[in-house]
């Protein structure tokens, strides 16, 4: 744990019509940080395809991009400060019912003041953070799992028999299936799983990093068992909190193109709804390690299977998990893997997290950073693209190649400027344009801010056109 550590930042904005950003000397003392403009979303807006977003309080659409990190104890201040320093602005947390209630009844402050830990250091660093209710074949009672408590293990004398293929299988146990289903199912393990989220969100509630709570990881469920559980659980966390976004996950088998069945569900806070609905995103061909096949329809499928539910509903999409296990020169299709799911977010979705913030030097294991000070694997290099966190407009199309990034939005006259974030995997030399046309839009400034530690920027667009009006911002690496 690093306290104190202190990113590259905002220090040098450079004024550009079609200009250049030259690196910050890393060797300055006590630099300001990078910090990108992410604020806490407030309402949604609606894309011209139909697509509901969050957005903040200025009505600006919000993208938001980042990783997992914290399941397994591996949370850190200089954690936190490397996905930042990368660009990424949004950390979704793991955290386990096992370690916050260990014993039935008694809730362990130590772990719940780990999480206040992470939330303000996420908030020092510009971090929104999602709290993520984990959970990987129910709990502890199975060897080698987590998530519930041992306590509330319930197998209908049921011996737990380990799977030998894919660990996934590991659901269809017999003993798993049924403490699932006692769990969904038993009034006092329902209403233990009620409180335990409720003191969570009565000790977390106001922080100004939280963005909100995704409800439960991969549910094996559907049906009135899945929703029932969100009914209480929505009801639970709002008796206590009516600031934060609360989560939905379907059926984890919606990453095989099974829709879900899921209801619309009820926001009982005061005021306009905050529920979003957050679906995984993994190809089970490539989850053993192997190579995609670029022949597959899988994204294509994905898509479809997740986007009438949110449009129905009007609900803002965030994909929680995803990303291959590797990706690089000996796994060619899973680099094209990541290009064309990147490409499918933004119709759909206003952010995504991938798995998982880890260090690995050639990019195994999910691990998203080479190294440990934060360098962007380049396995995955079509994640780390420019995007608009904050957007005063409507993306009309949008592009992006290893060196360029083309952005086509209709204005919104009268908003606060736009924000584009500029992730160390692009390039640490710049050049951007604003057009209109032809024409750079009179009164328009774009402004570069000085690289983070790793060489991350952002690109800020002031300056509002008295009418609606479509603007081309193209950012290139030189």
């Amino acid at each position: 744990m690093i306290r104190g550590a202190r990113l590259l930042a905002l220090a040098s904005s450079l004024l550009l019509a079609a200009g250049l950003t030259a690196p910050v000397d890393a060797a300055a003392p006590r630099p300001p940080r990078f910090h990108p403009q992410v604020s806490f979303p407030t309402r949604t807006v609606t894309d011209a395809a139909g697509t509901t977003l969050l957005a903040d309080r200025h009505g600006r659409a919000l993208q938001l991009h980042g990783a997992n990190l914290g399941k397994t104890g591996d949370l850190t201040e200089r954690g936190i400060a490397n996905l930042a320093a990368a660009g990424l602005t949004l950390l979704r947390l793991p955290i386990q019912w096992e370690h916050l209630e260990p014993t039935q009844g008694s809730y362990d402050a130590a772990y719940v003041q780990q999480v206040k830990d992470a939330l303000r250091w996420a908030h020092e660093y510009g971090v929104l953070v999602l709290v993520d209710w984990h959970q990987d074949v129910y709990g502890p009672a199975f060897p080698g799992f987590d998530g519930a408590p041992a306590w509330t293990t319930r197998t209908d004398g049921h011996v737990f028999q380990p799977a030998t293929g894919n660990w996934a299988q590991n659901y269809t146990d017999p003993a798993v299936m049924a403490a699932f289903r006692h769990l969904f199912r038993d009034p006092d393990l329902q209403q233990a799983q009620v409180d335990a989220w409720t003191y969570l969100a009565r000790q977390l509630r106001g922080s100004p990093a939280l963005l909100g709570y995704d409800l439960f990881n991969e549910p094996l469920a559907a049906g009135e068992d899945l929703a029932g559980m969100y009914r209480r659980l929505i009801a639970g966390i709002r008796s206590v909190d009516q600031r934060s976004w609360l989560w939905v996950e379907p059926n984890v088998l919606v990453s095989e193109g099974l829709p879900t069945d899921l209801p619309g569900f009820r926001d009982p806070r005061r005021g306009p709804a905050r529920i979003g609905y957050a679906p995984h995103a993994y190809s089970s061909a490539v989850e053993g390690g192997g190579d995609w096949d670029t022949t597959s329809d899988f994204v294509e499928k994905f898509e479809a299977a997740v986007t009438a539910y949110p449009r129905a509903h009007r609900l803002p999409v965030i994909v929680g998990e995803w990303g291959p296990i590797t990706a690089g020169p000996e796994h060619p299709g899973n680099v094209e893997l990541v290009q064309r799911q990147v490409a499918s977010f933004p119709r759909f979705a206003t952010g995504w997290t991938v798995w998982y913030a880890c260090t690995s030097p050639d990019g195994g294991g999910y691990c998203i950073f080479a190294d440990d000070k934060g360098t962007l694997d380049e396995g995955r290099s079509a994640a780390w693209r420019p995007y608009p966190v904050a957007l005063s407009g409507t993306v009309v199309s949008e592009t992006a190649t290893p060196r360029r990034y083309r952005l086509v939005f209709r204005t919104r006259p009268g908003q606060a400027g736009s924000q584009v974030v500029v992730p160390s995997g692009f390039g640490r030399r710049l050049m951007v344009t604003v057009r209109s046309g032809h024409r750079r839009p009179k009164g328009v400034v774009a402004r570069v801010a000085a690289p983070s530690r790793t060489g991350a920027r952002t690109v800020t667009v002031t300056g509002a056109p008295a009418r609606s009006a479509t603007w081309t911002l193209t950012i290139s690496a030189r």
